[in-house]
Parts: structure tokens; C-alpha cells; sequence
């Protein structure tokens, strides 16, 4: 790829739309993850007595919580799978489309 055509992209505003979505997009599930993770972190910390009591049986309520939190984590996977899939994906045909290159 020519310098031309790499300026022709940065300077094309559906390219400035695409990566200000898409960092500002990722930024706000990880930013999410990291809150639940480290609120999980924080209770074990300073309330273990929290996530250490009986559900009945031999299972505290950690375990279900601490597995909740890995279904969390792969649901804002797809969650950004899904958008990435279909409109950040648009957008960077079009930009393809519009350069070129296709």
C-alpha cells in the first residue's frame, strides 16, 4: 500500500468514525470488566465472610458468583464480537470501498 492511499484513509471520516467507536467501544467493556472483577477482588478482601457463607450444602456463595462473573466476561466478548461483526465491519468495507482497494 502507496503513502497516498494510507493518507486517503486516515483523512477519510468514516475511518476517524470507525476507530473513535471502536476504541471508545472497547474502553467501556473493559473498563466494565475491570470493575466487576476488581469489585469481586475487593469483597473477598475485606468481607470474605461475604462470599464465604453456605448455600446449604458444601457450595459458598462465591463459586456461584465467581462463575457468574467468567459467563460476564465472555458475554461482553460477545457482546463486542457481535458489534465488531457487523458494524464495525460495515464501515471498514466502506472504507475499503472508497480507497480502492476492495
Amino acid at each position: 500500500m502507496d503513502q497516498a492511499t494510507i493518507e486517503k484513509i486516515r483523512n477519510n471520516p468514516k475511518y476517524q468514525k470507525l476507530v473513535k467507536e471502536r476504541s471508545s467501544f472497547a474502553w467501556k467493556l473493559t473498563i466494565t470488566m475491570l470493575v466487576v472483577y476488581y469489585a469481586f477482588i475487593l469483597v473477598i478482601a475485606f468481607s470474605p465472610a461475604t462470599l464465604g457463607a453456605s448455600m446449604g450444602g458444601i457450595t459458598t456463595v462465591g463459586i456461584p458468583v465467581g462463575l457468574a462473573i467468567i459467563v460476564f466476561s465472555f458475554a461482553i466478548t460477545g457482546v463486542y464480537v457481535k458489534r465488531a461483526n457487523g458494524e464495525f465491519d460495515k464501515l471498514t468495507q466502506e472504507i475499503k470501498e472508497e480507497a480502492g482497494k476492495a
